[in-house]
């Protein structure tokens, strides 16, 4: 593993600030203004290194992952807004305004968003990517979720449940993926207090994709492909890929989602499935599951909030420590579809040194098998991390 001497030499650099943790806990990248509104620079860098193993095929790689840059602005009570970037993959995230009914109509009927943002089918690809407990998303999550896109959203959120509904239309901010999608997502919270959460969630979404011309005045059927990479982030092979599904009219997806935090102990899980409906062909069914558990040796509670949860905050001056472990499946085989099977076994630690520094480690068992060649990777990934 070539880099590896770099990650214990990040590791041994940033040490000494856990002796000053409190102190880097509070970074001047806001201002406060004297109406209450505050204006906020927001970053998320990550360096990875994937090393594989098993006759994978599959190249070693280390580089820069993540380099999310942008800024917000709000007034709490009032509306918030976000443009963000992740300039190393050239694609724009989140960009919306978002409104708190109860400023504009003197009641709370739930807050209103309108921009470029992510659905809601897919609890995991919902959680920041700042937040992630392992490095990659599940199986599932990476094959099913649709993305961002342009549309209004609203969110009524109550102590006991969480309701939303979005429509999206149009383009996204990269000029793809044209077509219209209705979204819904309902969370039960009978027990939502810190440290001490059960969250219950169904989510549905149906979108039409329609076809388009590029600049080359070439034609583009509508279209939908599920696949994914082997919860690994530094390589463009799939192991699972249903290939382009045409002429795709319809694609359904569908989310079960679960989470139960108890102090330092932590499950959380989803079933996610897509159908997508061919014209002149058979209807073609995807389907996935993960579940994962976490326990925080420091003792410290992932927190949660709007139906999602984020990193852990360190209650001491070395630190937090987290083990997780994670299953997940996933079956691109239906119809006359030959797009493979995989399940893959996580082991993983994080060191939440500060509010913004934070280490990871995983260990990725695969097991794919696509029209009957049978693939079994094993994967090591480190992680350097610093947000705000």
């Amino acid at each position: 593993m070539r880099s590896t001497p770099l990650f214990i030499a990040l590791a041994l650099a940033t040490a000494p600030l856990a002796a000053t943790a409190a102190d880097w806990d509070n970074w001047p990248t806001k201002a406060t203004f004297s109406d209450g509104t505050e204006l906020a620079a927001t970053a998320n860098i990550a360096y990875d290194l994937n090393d594989f193993s098993g006759n994978s095929g599959i190249e070693d790689a280390d580089a820069v992952r993540r380099k999310e840059f942008g800024a917000t602005l709000k007034k709490k009570g009032v509306y918030d807004a976000m443009v963000y970037y992740d300039f190393q993959s050239d694609t724009w995230l989140d960009v919306f305004v978002r409104f708190e009914s109860k400023a504009f109509f003197g009641s709370d009927i739930g807050r209103f968003r309108f921009g470029y943002m992510k659905t809601p089918v897919g609890l995991d690809a919902g959680t920041s990517s700042r937040a992630g407990s392992f490095l990659e998303t599940a199986l599932p999550v990476q094959a099913f979720y649709e993305g961002r896109r342009t549309g209004a959203e609203w969110v009524l959120e109550r102590p006991q449940y969480l309701l939303q509904a979005g429509a999206y239309g149009g383009k996204d901010l990269q000029g793809d993926n044209p077509g219209t999608t209705q979204a819904v997502r309902a969370v039960w919270t009978p027990v939502k207090a810190a440290g001490d959460v059960i969250h219950l969630g169904l989510a549905y979404s149906q979108e039409n994709p329609r076809g388009y011309r590029d600049g080359r005045d070439v034609s583009h059927p509508a279209s939908a492909r599920l696949r994914a990479r082997p919860e690994a982030g530094l390589t463009d092979i799939r192991l699972v890929d249903s290939g382009a599904l045409t002429t795709a009219d319809k694609i359904v997806r569908t989310g079960l989602e679960g989470i139960w935090i108890r102090g330092p102990f932590s499950l959380q899980g989803e079933a996610l499935q897509t159908t997508v409906s061919r014209d002149g062909k058979p209807d073609y069914t995807g389907n996935g599951q993960y579940a994962m558990a976490s326990w925080i040796l420091t003792g410290e509670s992932r927190p949660y909030n709007a139906g999602a949860v984020a990193n852990v905050k360190p209650a001491h001056s070395y630190g937090a420590v987290e083990l997780v472990t994670r299953y997940s499946r996933i079956d691109l085989d239906d119809a006359d579809v030959f797009g493979g099977r995989q399940h893959d076994w996580t082991l993983g630690a994080n060191w939440y040194l500060t509010s913004h520094f934070k280490f990871q480690a995983n260990y990725v068992k695969v097991d794919a098998s696509r029209r009957g060649v049978r693939s079994q990777p094993e994967i090591f990934e480190l992680r350097a991390q610093m947000h705000f």
